[in-house]
């Protein structure tokens, strides 16, 4: 008979092997996995036609960016530069219209990026979503 007591051998559990599945397991997905091209931004940059379209008789709002990024609506320089002005300026001239106009941005080529996001983000913020990009035919 045995009576010594017995030593309780503490249970340990190798985590080792449970690592290197988790790894082999990150490797195969990393490099199994295949990405479409269909989520990247579509983008359709306007071109100059050498049609020339005739004017349309609908009412248009007009912005006109200059190289230093002054704004005109409507061939009226603003008083500055400042995204609250645009904005009020847009409010004021659908304000009394039957319907949201199309929206007009001409810009120089040497306008900064910020001066026309200015003016989209204005023109969306007052319901002016259907805008254009006026371009010139390039002389031959």
């Amino acid at each position: 008979m045995n009576l010594r007591p017995h030593k309780s051998r503490s249970l340990d559990i190798n985590l080792t092997p449970l690592i290197d599945v988790v790894f082999l397991m990150l490797i195969f997905f990393m490099v199994s996995t295949t990405f479409d091209r269909d989520t990247e931004i579509k983008l359709e940059l306007p071109e100059a036609s050498q049609v020339e379209q005739e004017p349309s008789e609908e009412v248009q709002i007009r912005i006109t960016i200059d190289a230093r990024g002054n704004f005109y609506v409507d061939d009226e320089q603003l008083i500055n530069s400042q995204f609250d002005t645009l904005k009020r300026t847009l409010e004021k001239k659908i304000k009394d219209l039957p319907k949201l106009p199309p929206l007009a941005i001409l810009a120089d080529a040497q306008t900064p990026h910020h001066a026309v996001m200015t003016a989209m983000d204005a023109a969306s913020q007052v319901g002016l979503v259907n805008m254009s990009f006026p371009a010139r035919q390039r002389q031959p």
